[in-house]
């Protein structure tokens, strides 16, 4: 028997990420991307539905996320379904179902001059920029070495 968890989302940031070190140390990312769906319904009306994902990213590509990505990016991102449960102060369950990336592709140009922009380094205008991918056992990504 076979199992897959697999997720695959092409979305704009909703809000800046939100970058910090756990107490052991490791840095994580965590971000939100919509993603928007339209049809027409019964009526020939067309209807617009988003969705909103929240993503998290681990180690490097948790830096670079934060480094390079902003509010109202387009982004690809891939990974794997995770559901967390916790307990608030006050003893209330929370359950909380997100994409913890592996890897995320940049789509759309860096803000043009007199926007904001968290990083110098220039970012493709293509759809085909290369990935940021997080993959166990390989040596560690520097942002020099990063083609965006």
């Amino acid at each position: 028997m076979m199992n897959l968890n697999r997720a695959m989302i092409i979305g704009n940031l909703t809000r800046d990420p939100e970058v910090r070190t756990t107490t052991s140390g490791q840095t994580v990312a965590n971000f939100a991307v919509a993603t928007n769906s339209m049809w027409t319904d019964a009526q020939g009306q067309k209807q617009e539905r988003t969705e909103f994902h929240n993503v998290v990213a681990w180690a490097r590509l948790g830096e670079i996320v934060g480094q390079y990505l902003t509010k109202g990016r387009k982004v690809y991102v891939e990974g794997r379904l995770q559901t967390r449960d916790w307990e608030t102060p006050d003893g209330q369950k929370r359950q909380r179902t997100e994409i913890v990336a592996e890897n995320v592709i940049m789509l759309d140009k860096a803000p043009q001059s007199g926007e904001p922009l968290q990083a110098a380094a220039p970012v493709p205008a293509h759809a085909g920029a290369p990935a940021v991918e997080k993959t166990m056992g390989e040596e560690e990504i520097k942002v020099e070495d990063i083609p965006f």
